[in-house]
């Protein structure tokens, strides 16, 4: 039985060295051009190399995505970009716009090409044409039904994989084709720019009475009629690998080092305990309580068993549940005196009671007693963004591993 690969959020290189170490299959990651995510940090050539060089190093693979939507004037730049990427050597390419997938064939006959969720591909028939244009994998509308996936697994032929997104936000329009952002503040959604006006407040302003705003709903604090609520599949890997899924798609390539490290080990162990025992698997509460440490909006299951309507959506709020803060990223260890490097990400102090935990699910709770500076002076608090520090631990963790504090 094969395992559904596990696809993590890479925003720059940090966050691609945490999501190998924390347990992914796959990343994948934009370059400083023509990559739908302008806001993240995304990755330079080198970056990618480097990148590239470590997941291969620990038998992942990287997918470089070129999902824009080129405007005339982004042919060329693009065409130039696309012989640089050649000496990159990324496994795959997730790709969008057919004059993309010709590009990308004209200088790399031989590249794996994927398809963006963007292009929209939601039946049977429009992935034969996709598979015939040269596309191995599918990443499918989010708009489906687990019903309609089967289907279209069925019907495809057995070289073309499935795709899926299984967790994070969820976009109010029709897979990620929206105007809104463009609109209102002249940064298009579909060349990387979206400045997430869905996630606005809204009230209404009739044209003969300016100043006076109405709630769109009756409710004092107004609405946030577009907000959607975050996608969650992690107590459904069963069905999804009964679907015919072949790799499940975290969303969050703008998301902290924290946030990737939580849902990529909690997605790790759902995914290895359902192929140890597919028969007898159950979903784990204490996996969604860990990973639910991170920051999130409420949780929905999207479209896969039926349309959400007003259930998917959070009309009240906006903001993300942060019952966690993310306090320190250890650097070494060293076995011997039992002091970590660590490098501050949120101020703590001495007294403070944390949980150290690593990618491989265990974790622990200690007080910090010994806490010093780079000078190697006692001190009683660390306010300093990223202040490196020796910290006494009471067990031993690694490189990699991370400190939380719960907010109180």
């Amino acid at each position: 039985m094969k395992k559904i690969e596990l696809l993590a959020p890479a925003g720059d290189l940090e966050k691609l060295k945490i999501a190998v170490d924390y347990g992914a299959d796959a990343v994948y990651f934009g370059g400083e051009l023509f990559s739908l995510r302008a806001g993240a940090g995304n990755l330079s050539l080198e970056d990618m190399k480097e990148g590239i060089s470590y997941a291969h190093s620990k038998g992942v693979k990287c997918h470089l995505t070129l999902n824009i939507f080129p405007h005339n004037d982004d042919i060329e730049p693009l065409r130039e970009y696309i012989k640089e990427l050649s000496a990159v050597k990324p496994d795959a390419f997730i790709v969008s716009d057919p004059a993309v997938i010709m590009m990308l064939k004209q200088e790399m006959p031989e590249c794996e090409i994927h398809l963006s969720t963007q292009a929209n591909m939601t039946n049977y028939l429009t992935g034969e044409f996709w598979r015939r244009q040269g596309v191995s994998r599918i990443v499918l509308a989010r708009e489906l039904t687990l019903d309609e996936i089967s289907c279209i697994r069925e019907s495809l032929a057995d070289d073309v994989e499935i795709e899926c997104f299984a967790h994070g936000a969820m976009c109010i329009s029709y897979s990620g084709r929206c105007l809104l952002s463009n609109f209102m503040t002249g940064r298009d959604a579909n060349r990387g720019a979206c400045a997430h006006p869905c996630r606005y407040k809204y009230r209404l302003e009739e044209e003969k009475r300016p100043g006076e705003y109405w709630p769109i709903e009756e409710d004092s604090r107004g609405t946030y009629i577009m907000n959607s609520k975050d996608l969650c599949m992690l107590e459904h890997i069963d069905d999804l690998h009964k679907a015919g899924v072949s790799s499940l798609k975290i969303e969050g390539r703008m998301k902290s080092i924290f946030y990737v490290a939580h849902v990529i080990k909690a997605y790790r162990q759902a995914i290895d305990s359902y192929y140890d025992n597919p028969e007898g698997w159950k979903p784990d509460p204490e996996l969604m309580s860990e990973m639910c440490k991170a920051s999130h909006r409420e949780f929905t299951t999207g479209f896969y068993y039926s349309s959400p309507g007003s259930e998917g959506q959070n009309y009240l709020t906006s903001s993300y549940t942060r019952d966690y803060s993310f306090t320190g990223l250890v650097k070494s260890y060293d076995p011997e005196t039992g002091f970590a490097v660590v490098e501050q990400r949120n101020k703590m102090n001495r007294g403070d009671t944390v949980e150290v935990f690593g990618p491989e699910g265990t974790w622990f709770t200690q007080v910090i007693d010994e806490m010093y500076n780079e000078e190697g002076e006692m001190i009683d608090s660390a306010p300093h963004p990223q202040q490196i520090l020796r910290i006494k631990m009471i067990q031993p963790v690694a490189e990699s591993w991370m400190m939380r504090k719960e907010n109180r």
